[in-house]
């Protein structure tokens, strides 16, 4: 099957750097390329399974590895191989990029007794990885309490809010788990697939305290921590004895950090890493053309990202507490010419990720609030001159080269500065070391505005209610708006999927017209692996042990 894809005569000549260099230069539409999608199922050629290999695919180094205390994608990269959810989402070479559907994992089967009871029943006979202090034991409803009991009440738990329609977990038996709510919320079952939602043993957190190290990353997943080198690599080795029959199929993973992206990309030619060297086991896009030309048997599938990237701002402080400033922000940034000259592919998106297609409307579905997306300078000067701020404001933006993107994300945050300063906005930047932007930054801890990406979604309600509601600790812009957290509550309770539908396309229109995060793009990327790699394919969680259990290695 050739999976390659025929790239515009556009792309002939053009670099990034070129049109960094260049101004932005105009007339450039790499971004419009239409998505490619495999013309059959890539499970389709897969054959039966094979065991045995060991997967070298890219990977990040984790700031530590205790999934209550960071809501940090590389983090949750590393734990995918080791952990595993009540739910999951569905993986493999079936699952559309940006689909996310729930199946059974640790629970073989869930019910809703009524709107605010849930019982889920655990597969039995599951064991903990055979290492001290679980030895092996078997999974039981004591373990998944005592998991949820510690996630609702960690207050460095950024993804607390998630759980806090639950009045209390009851263990019913040795197998069964209950699951009682304050008040209806529709989007249980999602949340609990969510790729964070990892189930631990008590003994675990007993010996260890907390789960920063790597040691205490022991759980039920399809491998188990062999070797933590920091910074250089993770090594996974097959558990024997994983409750998903026949998988793994590989021997064990090798999680390799290469920051850079040319010695990563020299790596993935020569064969020294099965799976593309970059986010998502990708391809960077200024990388495809001759990617291409010298290796056309290699699989290429694309996609949009999940992930958002905004710019946000201390929206309780003065000048960002006015809604004239933050829309002459908006108007500001031509998002069109950042996508074409720094990530080449992408689309500007509303709140939700374009990613996530079935919860997110364009652009021209925003009603009142789309004109904020269009790049108008003469109009952001107006209304920062009807705010009081005719010569317009200096303030600092803090952005971070430790994310996925690496030195993209600080590239888009230049140019973001350079539209901000044609309108009188002069905003230093500083580049954080990516752990302490984690503890400060993302965590709300900051003055004036911030460059990055805000959010991943896997469903709608995560990102809305986290970014918005009230006090918690993922609404890094302090937005506080009354009608918003009305709505947000409301689409919580809405059980027929239409009618929350159209709830969740209102509330991306009212955060259009108030543009508390003036939300800019998600990133198109492409997907790359060598044809032995089978049972494959991309998609945007954070479940990369689940997808390396998943497939094989045959060559």
């Amino acid at each position: 099957m050739d999976t390659r894809q025929a790239h515009p005569r556009v792309m002939q000549g053009v670099r990034r750097r070129d049109l960094l260099k260049a101004g932005l230069a105009a007339g450039v539409t790499l971004s419009v390329w239409p998505l490619h999608r495999p013309q059959v199922l890539w499970a389709e050629e897969s054959g039966p399974p094979k065991r045995g290999g060991i997967l070298r695919v890219w990977g990040s180094d984790p700031p530590h590895f205790d999934p209550h205390l960071i809501l940090n994608a590389k983090t949750h990269n590393a734990l995918s191989f080791v952990h595993s959810t009540l739910v999951r989402h569905t993986v493999g070479p079936e699952v559309s990029p940006g689909t996310f559907m729930v199946e059974p994992h640790l629970a073989e089967r869930w019910e809703a007794l009524d709107d605010t009871t849930y019982v889920f029943y655990l597969r039995k006979g599951v064991t903990w990885h055979n290492r001290p202090p679980v030895n092996g034991r078997e999974l039981v409803a004591e373990d998944v309490k005592f998991t949820f009991d510690r996630f609702r009440a960690e207050t460095g738990n950024a993804a607390r809010y998630l759980l806090e329609s639950v009045d209390r977990i009851e263990v019913v038996d040795r197998y069964t788990v209950k699951f009682l709510l304050k008040e209806p919320y529709v989007w249980l079952v999602d949340v609990l697939a969510n790729p964070i939602m990892w189930i631990i043993a008590p003994e675990v957190v007993q010996q260890f305290g907390d789960l920063k190290r790597a040691e205490s990353a022991i759980g039920t997943g399809p491998f188990l921590l062999e070797r933590y080198e920091p910074n250089v690599k993770t090594v996974f080795k097959r558990n024997p004895d994983y409750f998903r029959q026949g998988q793994p199929y590989v021997d064990g993973v090798e999680w390799v950090v290469v920051e850079d992206a040319s010695a990563a990309l020299a790596m993935y030619r020569s064969g020294q890493l099965d799976c593309g060297p970059a986010s998502w086991w990708s391809v960077r896009q200024e990388d495809l053309e001759s990617v291409h030309k010298t290796h056309p048997h290699l699989k290429f599938q694309d996609f949009l990202s999940t992930v958002s990237h905004a710019i946000y701002m201390r929206t309780d402080q003065a000048p960002f507490n006015d809604v004239r400033v933050r829309r002459a922000i908006s108007h500001a940034i031509d998002r069109q010419a950042i996508i074409e000259a720094v990530w080449i592919r992408g689309e500007p998106t509303p709140a939700i990720s374009r990613g996530l297609a079935e919860w997110s409307p364009r652009i021209d579905e925003l009603g009142a609030g789309a004109k904020y997306y269009q790049h108008d300078p003469q109009e952001a000067r107006r209304l920062l001159t009807e705010a009081g701020m005719p010569k317009g404001f200096k303030t600092h933006m803090v952005t971070t080269g430790g994310f996925g993107g690496g030195r993209l994300v600080t590239d888009a945050a230049q140019l973001a500065q350079r539209y901000l300063k044609e309108v009188g906005i002069e905003a230093e930047i500083k580049i954080q070391e990516y752990g302490a932007y984690m503890a400060t930054t993302d965590k709300g801890k900051f003055d004036g505005m911030a460059f990055a990406p805000v959010s991943n979604a896997w469903e709608p309600d995560s990102v809305l209610y986290g970014l918005y509601a009230p006090d918690q600790l993922r609404n890094r812009g302090h937005v506080n708006d009354p009608k918003l957290t009305a709505m947000l509550k409301e689409q919580r309770r809405t059980k027929d999927r239409e009618a929350r539908k159209q709830l969740i396309f209102d509330l991306q229109r009212y955060i259009a017209v108030q543009q508390y995060y003036v939300y800019l793009y998600c990133a198109g990327f492409t997907g790359s692996w060598y044809p032995y790699v089978k049972n494959y394919a991309p998609n945007t969680t954070y479940d990369y042990g689940g997808r390396s259990a998943a497939l094989w290695l045959d060559r």
